[in-house]
């Protein structure tokens, strides 16, 4: 699309995080699936701070080491956000029920309804910039 320009850039990053706002449902809705499984470790996804990292490093203005061989590595790489995508990880750190299942149902319930509150926040947000971009067009 427009990716040399901050309307496509936003729609981009919109994107990505609502696929990602999909995978994370997929993953609540496993863990309160298996809520009542012996042993069943719950999962989250990560996917916001490596984001909020690679734009970051894209746009930091820190001055760089003089690389004086190329085989130097550099201190400040900047990281592409495109590059960046959802982890799945399991949570062996917690145990709530005495059968070895860390799921609490109150705390997925939650999650979920946040992602949801996000989701639509941000099929909300794009709605807008194309209402934005209708009325420039007129």
């Amino acid at each position: 699309m427009f990716l040399n320009n901050s309307f496509g850039k936003t729609l981009d990053i919109l994107h990505r995080t609502m696929d990602v706002a999909l995978l994370r449902r997929d993953v609540i809705a496993d863990n309160i699936a298996n809520a009542d499984t012996p042993n069943f470790k719950r999962s989250d996804v990560n996917f916001e701070s490596s984001l909020k990292r690679a734009l970051e490093s894209e746009s930091s203005g820190r001055m760089g080491a003089a690389l004086t061989n190329e085989r130097h590595i550099p201190f400040n790489r900047s990281l592409d956000y495109r590059d960046v995508g959802p982890r799945r990880v399991l949570d062996y750190l917690t145990t709530s029920d005495n059968n070895g299942n860390n799921v609490d149902l109150e705390t997925e319930s939650m999650l979920m309804l946040r992602n949801q509150l996000e989701y639509e926040l941000m099929t909300r947000f794009v709605a807008n910039q194309f209402n934005q971009l209708n009325l420039v067009l007129r």
